[in-house]
C-alpha cells in the first residue's frame, strides 16, 4: 500500500442543454489532461475531443497567462478542470455588430 494520499479533483464540461461534473481521486502529480482522461467524461459526451480541447482551472485558461498547458499542468487538491467548447461566434465580431447597432439607434 502506498503512503501517498490521492487528491480529490473535479472535471467539468457543459453544453447548453446538458452538463456534467465528475469528482475523482487522482495521484499527486496528475496533470489536467490525465485527470480528464481518467474521468471518462467522453462516456457522457462522445463527440468531445479531449486531446485538442481547450481547458482551464476555475476559469483560468491553461496554456495562457503563465499557466502550463493541460498536458503539463499539475493539479492541486480541489482543482476543477473545465473543458471549454469551441466558440460559436467571434467575440470581437459580436462587439462590433453591437456597436454598429447602437450607433444606428442613436442616429435615428
Amino acid at each position: 500500500m502506498s503512503d501517498i494520499e490521492p487528491i480529490l479533483v473535479e472535471v467539468a464540461y457543459a453544453l447548453p442543454e446538458k452538463q456534467k461534473i465528475i469528482e475523482l481521486l487522482v495521484e499527486p502529480g496528475t496533470t489536467a489532461l490525465m485527470a480528464v482522461r481518467q474521468s471518462k467524461i467522453t462516456d457522457f459526451f462522445p463527440e468531445l475531443d479531449i486531446e485538442n480541447a481547450k481547458m482551464g482551472i476555475f476559469g483560468q485558461a491553461l496554456g495562457t497567462k503563465g499557466l502550463k498547458p493541460a498536458k503539463d499542468h499539475i493539479l492541486q487538491a480541489g482543482d476543477r478542470v473545465e473543458i471549454y467548447r469551441p466558440l460559436t461566434s467571434d467575440p470581437k465580431e459580436v462587439r462590433r455588430k453591437r456597436a454598429e447597432k447602437a450607433k444606428e439607434e442613436k442616429a435615428s
